[in-house]
Parts: structure tokens; C-alpha cells; sequence
């Protein structure tokens, strides 16, 4: 299986492992005489199997991943880069907030990097974001785990 398909995968396995522990947790202790619908013993058994399958299988991808780790955290930093620069202030002129409509004369702000850089900054980011994002698409349809 390719790397795309095994995180396809993962994710399923995850899922399953989420439901697994949801069934352990509703149906390990239920009132006397009620019907148990769910073993929490075999459910267990089958969440440590799912369990160490999820766990072979992100061996697997990391693996794998190796050569284009580097990709990996550019695109991760790229992103949260984006994130902290998208709430930047970049308002100029006159400023008046709740704490400050008492003042005689309205502070004035002025900024270094004006909307406009920061726009530029997020749009230029974003462009080297679809570069990465190809480059590992390529890379996790064409390579095996």
C-alpha cells in the first residue's frame, strides 16, 4: 500500500480505536439485569489489537516519510506562521477603545508592517504551502509502506 492510502488507514484505525474506548466506557459498568450489548473484556481485546496495528502501521509512514521530513515541518511552520501573522494589528490612525475614550487627545497608531505586507506576506505563504503540499502528495501516492 502506497503511503496515501496507509494514512487513509490510520485515520480509519483511529476512529475505530475512539469508538472502541466509548463502548469500554458505556458498557463496562451497567445496572443489574440490564443487557450488556457490548462485551468491555472483548472489547478491550480488540482495541489493544487495533491498537498495535495503528501503531505498526504509523512505523510504517514515519518510516517512509523520512526522506521529506524537511517538507513536512516547512509546511508546518508555514502554516503557523500564517496563523500568528493573519492576527496581527495593522490598524494606523486614530485609536480609541473602551479604556482610552477618556482621553483628551485619541492615541494615534502607526504600524511597520501595513495590511497590505501582511496580505502579501499570507499570500506568498500560502503559494509556497501548495509547492510543499504537491511535493508530499506526489510522494505519498508513489511511495510503498
Amino acid at each position: 500500500m502506497n503511503i496515501k492510502k496507509g494514512l487513509k488507514e490510520k485515520n480509519r484505525l483511529v476512529k475505530e480505536i475512539q469508538d472502541l474506548h466509548a463502548r469500554v466506557a458505556t458498557y463496562n459498568s451497567v445496572e443489574v439485569g440490564n443487557v450488556r450489548p457490548y462485551s468491555a473484556k472483548e472489547s478491550m481485546e480488540v482495541l489493544n489489537q487495533k491498537s498495535n496495528e495503528l501503531v505498526e502501521l504509523k512505523t510504517k509512514i514515519h518510516r517512509a516519510n523520512a526522506p521529506i521530513y524537511h517538507h513536512i515541518f516547512r509546511l508546518s511552520e508555514l502554516k503557523s506562521t500564517i496563523a500568528r501573522i493573519k492576527n496581527l494589528d495593522c490598524n494606523e490612525g486614530i485609536f480609541q477603545d473602551y479604556y482610552s475614550r477618556n482621553r483628551e487627545t485619541p492615541a494615534i497608531k502607526e504600524t511597520e508592517i501595513s495590511i497590505v505586507e501582511r496580505d502579501e506576506m499570507v499570500k506568498h505563504m500560502e503559494g509556497q504551502i501548495e509547492e510543499i503540499q504537491d511535493i508530499l502528495d506526489n510522494h505519498n501516492q508513489i511511495t510503498q509502506i
